[in-house]
């Protein structure tokens, strides 16, 4: 989880340099070809908010049965213990995803 985590973060700074650097050039946000890079990237972003939340909720049942009796019994005697949760690196932590503004914004 760590190796993902630290790939997320390199994401989201090499598209935070994208952005800044569409801010420093106006034709480059109004070519449509941006554009649709833009709105492809915003909607990978939702793609992986969504599968991170997914996995958070999947590890939060995981670990309920694991630390939850009867099962927490088997759980110990089968090796099975708790997982962490994926947390998203410090430059994204506390946003929902990547929003870039729409052409001509």
């Amino acid at each position: 989880l760590a190796g993902r985590a630290g790939a997320e973060t390199v994401l989201t700074e090499a598209v935070g340099r994208l952005l800044a650097l569409a801010e420093a050039y106006p034709d480059l946000r109004a070519d449509r070809n941006f554009a649709a890079l833009q709105a492809e990237l915003s909607r990978t972003e939702d793609r992986i908010a969504y599968a991170r939340q997914f996995y958070n909720s999947a590890v939060q049942t995981y670990n309920t049965t694991v630390e939850s009796v009867p099962t927490n019994l088997v759980a110990r005697v089968a090796g099975f213990r708790t997982r962490d949760y994926f947390e998203a690196g410090t430059g994204e932590r506390g946003t929902v995803g990547v929003r870039f503004p729409g052409p001509g914004a």
